[in-house]
């Protein structure tokens, strides 16, 4: 068995440094498709958020309707589905209005952020595990061939390091990017919740369906 294992780690280092590298490929795809994707989000959020703010301190709730035309962003269509169904049947079900819409949209924001998460957290191990049976081949080498000397034991060692290195570095930005992205979508649905508590001030102002 020890064996079967020993021979496994000839080739389990080298593999699992392979694995290292395709992961950050992928995760450095992913970073950029959120970043650019997201980007684009937040911008038409904080466009929005900058409306609500005004509309707050002006307390001009007839700018709501014009603000729920603004279809690039999620807080302008999550309003208009708002409205919408405050015009028909008042402040009655429109909080489940937004969030079903919140519920709807939430899946997009937060694609790939699992995978994120995953690679950040589980790159390091992968890469101590690289380690690990780098350092095993190196002494199992040694051992093959008493006379080769400490100085192969230690270029072993070193090689096998490398496989902890690039753990790191895949793991790093990965972590940091979930962090970033995390916090951009919070904010955006937070953006949504503010929307939500706007159209409701709008349908208790206007006094239900019919302006009854």
């Amino acid at each position: 068995m020890m064996e079967k294992f020993f021979a496994i780690s000839q080739t389990g280092a080298d593999v699992i440094l392979w694995l290292l590298v395709l992961l950050s490929v992928i995760s450095l795809a992913l970073i950029f498709e959120r970043f650019f994707t997201l980007k684009k989000v937040k911008s038409n959020s904080a466009r929005v958020q900058n409306r609500i703010r005004d509309i707050l301190q002006t307390y001009n709730l007839e700018e709501v309707d014009d603000l729920s035309k603004d279809r690039d962003s999620l807080e302008g269509r999550a309003l208009s589905y708002g409205l919408r169904h405050a015009k028909s049947n008042g402040a009655k079900g429109l909080e489940e209005i937004f969030n079903s819409f919140t519920l709807v949209e939430r899946p997009a924001l937060e694609r790939n952020l699992n995978f994120l998460a995953t690679i950040g957290s589980n790159a390091p191990y992968l890469g101590l595990l690289g380690t690990v049976l780098g350092i095993m081949k190196a002494f199992n080498d040694l051992a093959m061939s008493p006379g080769t000397g400490n100085e192969a034991v230690m270029a072993g060692i070193a090689h096998a390091l490398v496989a902890t290195a690039i753990g790191l570095l895949v793991a790093i930005p990965a972590v940091i990017a979930f962090n970033t992205f995390s916090k951009q979508v919070r904010t955006v649905l937070q953006n949504i919740d503010a929307t939500k508590e706007l159209c409701l001030a709008y349908a208790k102002r206007t006094g239900g369906p019919n302006g009854q």
